[in-house]
């Protein structure tokens, strides 16, 4: 069996790419917000088209599929049936709840979805995470220090003089036995991002924030990857790429990996 963290770092190197590309989808992002949800499907496969050799994993945001209902979640099974063998599944879902609720999740993301991975929430503790890394060929990413503008205003609170983010990052790692734990942590916070990768050289980092919220690709992917896996997320700067054409999006994505290469080179 394969855990989780090492079919992350066997795609890495099989394709040379440190990308993941998040799916998030929505009407309000068009030039006309107008769009059906029939669009919402063909631009979404369109990406995928356009990037699933280019990519690690792909992290579609329930939030932009719940929005549609029964009909979203038909649209998010239908996505994952979509992408080829390769890529990884990451659901963002932000899930955190008590652990008979969380296995619960677990049949719904892991089990009917399909989903390789799932972003999670630390706040309720280590039983409303179990469930999730019970097997270790899936994983979980724990939200540490996210991309947001205010998330300072609770994951840097000092406890016992040390930042909440940094009491999180370092109880995750009690929770990697099955190596299928990584970390959340934003790309527009790069003074906390060293500072985790610091105490925590094992684990990969799923980054977000680069494009659309100014996180810096270099300093992300230098440090994210120092040591250990620094996984790059870009959403809109992907998939609303240029005249939104499936050859604009895949140029944007391939500049980024092109990008990456050059920097892990350097």
């Amino acid at each position: 069996m394969i855990s989780f963290n090492q079919r992350l770092q066997n795609r890495i190197n099989h394709i040379q790419s440190w990308l993941c590309v998040g799916i998030d989808v929505a009407p309000e992002r068009f030039p006309t917000s107008e769009s059906s949800l029939d669009e919402m499907k063909d631009h979404a496969e369109k990406i995928v088209n356009a990037t699933a050799d280019l990519t690690v994993a792909y992290k579609p945001n329930f939030a932009f599929f719940e929005r549609w209902g029964s009909a979203g979640f038909d649209w998010l099974k239908e996505l994952v049936k979509l992408i080829p063998d390769g890529p990884l599944l990451i659901a963002d879902a932000k899930r955190g709840d008590i652990g008979s609720t969380a296995e619960q999740y677990v049949k719904s993301i892991f089990d009917y979805f399909g989903f390789d991975a799932v972003t999670l929430s630390p706040y309720m503790g280590s039983d409303s995470i179990q469930p999730f890394i019970n097997n270790p060929e899936k994983g979980a990413f724990i939200l540490t220090r996210t991309s947001n503008p205010s998330a300072k205003d609770i994951q840097n609170m000092a406890i016992d003089s040390e930042p909440l983010f940094m009491k999180v990052s370092q109880w995750a790692t009690t929770l990697n036995l099955n190596e299928n734990v990584g970390l959340v942590v934003g790309a527009t916070a790069l003074d906390e991002l060293k500072m985790i990768r610091d105490a925590t050289p094992n684990l990969p980092f799923l980054i977000p924030g680069i494009g659309a919220q100014g996180g810096d690709l270099e300093t992300s992917m230098k440090v994210g990857n120092q040591k250990g896996i620094g996984l790059i997320n870009v959403s809109r700067g992907i998939n609303f790429a240029g005249d939104l054409s499936e050859k604009s999006i895949r140029l944007a994505a391939k500049s980024y990996v092109e990008k990456m290469q050059t920097i892990m080179e350097s």
